[in-house]
Order: structure tokens, then C-alpha cells, then sequence
């Protein structure tokens, strides 16, 4: 069976039933997922609610503790993971290890709450997440704990990892999309290193592209051999988490098999999970356990205080006909933005949107304490002429993230969400022009994967109506809000340079 050796489950919006209803008939049949996105929300009652929630399921769920609870202090989350807080939850059942590390600086500069993380896992399982980090930086970053990282987005990065030791897991999410960069650096030498992954993947990327098994066909188009394509989605994996009981077809292994007719054009046909037929012709077959988790600690987790919010950005020169501002520069197809400076318009002596050169403002507003705080700026890139996006899906402290071309419209849609209870939200004035409801959490939904897909791809028309051309622009919005991914980010607290690992003003 297929391995995914890093995904977030609640990015697929869909609990983890519904997921492995999504990706077994795929021929996935182990997963090592990190909870942070619900752990962010609502701590480690998140962290056992995915963990009972997959109990059973003929998807294998592994769980790498989420070591980065907030990822920084410079955004807000609902919970606050410390090393002991971590170390309660190392011996239940299914937990492997630490997951992505992503504070870089605080652990190479020696942060004592930070490296009391990495001191308390030696010895297991410790991912890595270090975007754009090379020479000393890498070396002492590898040095004290991860081994692996999934975050690379060019060749140079990638080798950089592989000549240290580390395992790299080259990434096809919905909205990263690096596997054609990547697999240059995959040789005959250094493949055993490198493994699969899909991170961040909405319903209808599972359902038509798929999961591993197409990340196995879109490498072997690109000229990957079809064994090491193979080896790459299963054993690789299975040995970098110790997972010694499945990886390969052999006595004493677990019988998570996938039957297929062509190396070339890779798609599982039959699936069995234990030995058992779980799925055929791509849709799921038999009875499936319905594991049963207590959701009281996971809904009911969107808390405004819509009168004390605005979202006003005075100018510094109220008479000015212009201001200067940075902006997020969005990246089609990436999670790293670039950090650009343009003028936008004053009008009534506040900096506003200018949607015809695709400058939109940008809220975060914090929603897990009702405090109040608003983060503000402008993004470049999401291409809307008219309206409003907004979602409860903010990585990492998914607070709710709002980007619109007037205040009007951005404060309908997030609104919205709040209304929803947590959710995606279009709208266009005073209007909701479409919404996917997302109550666990404010990012899973309770309905099943193809009523989300559906829900999903009106959403997004109804976005593509209103301007925008990407992929998916709620995917690209949600991480939008992530300061450990350069190069300019927007928290609740304010702009972050990430290189510099601190805020900024707006205003230049």
C-alpha cells in the first residue's frame, strides 16, 4: 500500500472517515498525518479527536505530534502546545513522533521552551520544516533533531538536504505543487532518501488527480523510473518512520496491497488493507468501521466581537492622494509569497484597495478569544474585480482570514464565516453569494467528501466569477497568514517579514 508520509487530514476539510473514503480506493493505506491545523484551534483535544476519529479505519493513520503549537508568538492561536504538554500525548497508540519543527530560529538559536521540544523527542521520529534555510543555518537546524524536510522548491535546496542526510519528502499539495521542480535531483544514488507526500489536498484534487498514486504517475511522466516511483511511495517512507511491518510485499509484513496493470500509468484497481478487500474500480467496497469521537471539544470554536472590529487602514497622509505600502506578493502553484512595495489609493484618508492592478486588502482577524485584533494589509496576485473571500482557515493559528475589494463585501464574508460557525464564504456587497460550512473546528466539515467536493466547486466558480484564476484561491488565501513561510506574511498581530523573523509596518 501507497504511504503519504506527511499530510494535514483536516485540509482535505472532510473528517478522517470521510478522508479514507477519499484516498483507500487511491490505494493509500498508511498515512502519517500532523494535527496542527485542529491543535492550533483547540489543542490537544484536537490532536485525540483525529486520533479517535481514525480508530478502525481501513486507512492506517499514524500521528506525528505537532511540535510548533503556535508555529511563532507573533500570530494568535486557540492553544499553547509546551514540551510537556507534548510528552503526554508521545505513548498513546499511533503516535510516531514530532512533526514539522518550524521554528528554524528558535531552535538554532537555542530558545529554551523550543529546543525543550526537540531535547524531549531525541531518539524518535523528527520532521523537518526549513523553507529557504541553507549553509550553517541547515547543518546546526539538522544537527539538533530533524531529519527530514518537505518544504524544498528547488534542486539546489533539495541536494543541500540529501548531502546532509536528511530525507526529503517532495510535495504535490493543492496549493504546492513541486514535484516537476523537484525530481531532477532524484538519482539512482540518493532516491532511497526520498519519499511522497501531499500535505495540504481540497476534496476535488483527491477526487480527480488523486492522492500518491498521482503523484507516482506525474513523476513517472516527467522520466522517473516506475520502481523507484514505487519505492518512493511505500518503502522509503515506511523505513524513515520505522514503520517496519509495511513498505513491501513479504513474510511478516502487513497485507496492505494494491493491485494495478500498468508501471507506466500507476492506478490501483484493487485494494486490500490487512488483508482484507477495502476498495475496487475506485470506489470503496464492504462495511467499514464508523469510528465514534466526542466532538463537544471541536465545534462551537469561532468567537468575534464584530464592534470592536474594523477594517480601517488610516493613511499616514490623510491629504495624500496615494500611500506607500508593502504588499503579499502571491505565487501561483506556491506557499511563499514575495515582498513587494506599490502605491495604492487614499480616499477619506484611508488606504484602500485598487482591484484594477489586483491589489486587495487583507484582514486577519483573531477568532478564538474574541479579543478584538485585526491584522491589515494588502495582497497582489488573487485577482478578484469585485467582491469579497473569506474562510476560518488560516495556517497555522487559523484565525479568520478576509480579502476583498471593499470593506463592505469583506466584512459580509466574514461575517459569514462567523455565522457558519467556521467555514469558506464568497460575497458581494451585502450579499453570500456561496459558503462550505466547516464547524468542526472551523476546518472540517461533517458532510462526506463528495457533498464538500461539490459544495467546493461552487465556491470556487463563484471565486472565479468575482476575478479570480487560480487553482484554488482558498487554498492560496489560507496560507496567506503562515509567518514561517517566507517571504511576507499577515498575522493578526501585523505584517511579518519572515526572512527577518519580525514584524514591519504597512506603510514605507
Amino acid at each position: 500500500g501507497l504511504i503519504d508520509t506527511h499530510v494535514h487530514i483536516e485540509s482535505s476539510m472532510v473528517t478522517p472517515p470521510q478522508f479514507a473514503r477519499a484516498v483507500i480506493p487511491r490505494g493509500t493505506t498508511t498515512v502519517v498525518c500532523d494535527p496542527h491545523e485542529i491543535a492550533n484551534v483547540v489543542g490537544a483535544a484536537g490532536i485525540r479527536y483525529i486520533l479517535a476519529a481514525s480508530e478502525g479505519l481501513p486507512l492506517t493513520v499514524y500521528v506525528n505530534l505537532p511540535s510548533c503549537v503556535p508555529a511563532t508568538h507573533m500570530g494568535t492561536a486557540g492553544a499553547d502546545l509546551s514540551a510537556d504538554d507534548l510528552l503526554a500525548l508521545a505513548d498513546l497508540p499511533r503516535v510516531i513522533g514530532l512533526a514539522e519543527f518550524m521554528n528554524v530560529p528558535g531552535l538554532v538559536l537555542g530558545m529554551p521552551e523550543v529546543v525543550a521540544k526537540a531535547e524531549a523527542f531525541q531518539g524518535k521520529v523528527i520532521d523537518g520544516h526549513a523553507p529557504g534555510i541553507g549553509g550553517k543555518w541547515l547543518q546546526a537546524y539538522a544537527g539538533a533533531g530533524p531529519g527530514s524536510d518537505h518544504e524544498c522548491t528547488t534542486v539546489a535546496e533539495m541536494l543541500e538536504r540529501l548531502r546532509l542526510g536528511m530525507y526529503v519528502f517532495i510535495r504535490e499539495s493543492t496549493a504546492a505543487r513541486n514535484l516537476r521542480a523537484l525530481l531532477p535531483a532524484v538519482t539512482p544514488q540518493n532516491s532511497r532518501r526520498c519519499t511522497f507526500c501531499t500535505d495540504d489536498r481540497h476534496p476535488a484534487d483527491l477526487l480527480d488527480e488523486g492522492h500518491i498514486d498521482y503523484l507516482i504517475r506525474l513523476a513517472v511522466a516527467e522520466g522517473l523510473d516506475p520502481i523507484t516511483a514505487i519505492r518512493m511511495a511505500t518503502l522509503n517512507g515506511a523505513e524513515w518512520f520505522r514503520l517496519y511491518d509495511r513498505g513491501a510485499v513479504g513474510p511478516g509484513r502487513r497485507a496492505d496491497l494494491v493491485v494495478f496493470s500498468n508501471l507506466k500509468d500507476f492506478r490501483p484497481e484493487i485494494v486490500f488493507s490487512g488483508g482484507r478487500l477495502v476498495a475496487q474500480g475506485g470506489e470503496p467496497v464492504g462495511e467499514w468501521p464508523e469510528p465514534r469521537a466526542d466532538e463537544s471539544g471541536v465545534r462551537g470554536t469561532v468567537h468575534m466581537d464584530w464592534e470592536r472590529i474594523s477594517l480601517a487602514i488610516p493613511a499616514p497622509d490623510p491629504s495624500a492622494s496615494t500611500a506607500l505600502v508593502r504588499v503579499i506578493g502571491v505565487v501561483p502553484d506556491q506557499v511563499v509569497t514575495e515582498h513587494l512595495v506599490e502605491r495604492v489609493p487614499v480616499r477619506d484618508g484611508e488606504a484602500v484597495a485598487d482591484p484594477e492592478r489586483d491589489i486587495l486588502k487583507i484582514g486577519v482577524l483573531e477568532r478564538h478569544q474574541g479579543t478584538g485584533d485585526v491584522g491589515l494589509g494588502f495582497v497582489q496576485g488573487l485577482g478578484l474585480k469585485r467582491g469579497a473571500l473569506a474562510g476560518s482557515v488560516g495556517h497555522d493559528c487559523h484565525n479568520l482570514i478576509v480579502v476583498g475589494c471593499d470593506d463592505t463585501s469583506m466584512m459580509t464574508a466574514a461575517r459569514a464565516v462567523g455565522d457558519l460557525g467556521g467555514g469558506l464564504v464568497a460575497a458581494a456587497g451585502e450579499e453570500v453569494l456561496a459558503s462550505v460550512p466547516l464547524p468542526i473546528a472551523g476546518l472540517m466539515s461533517d458532510q462526506s467528501v463528495k457533498t464538500v467536493r461539490r459544495q467546493m466547486e461552487r465556491l470556487v466558480e463563484v471565486a472565479k466569477n468575482l476575478g479570480s484564476s487560480l487553482h484554488d484561491p482558498f487554498m492560496t488565501l489560507g496560507f496567506l497568514a503562515l509567518e514561517v513561510i517566507p517571504a511576507l506574511k499577515l498575522t493578526d498581530q501585523g505584517l511579518v517579514d519572515v526572512e527577518k523573523f519580525d514584524f514591519v509596518p504597512l506603510f514605507v
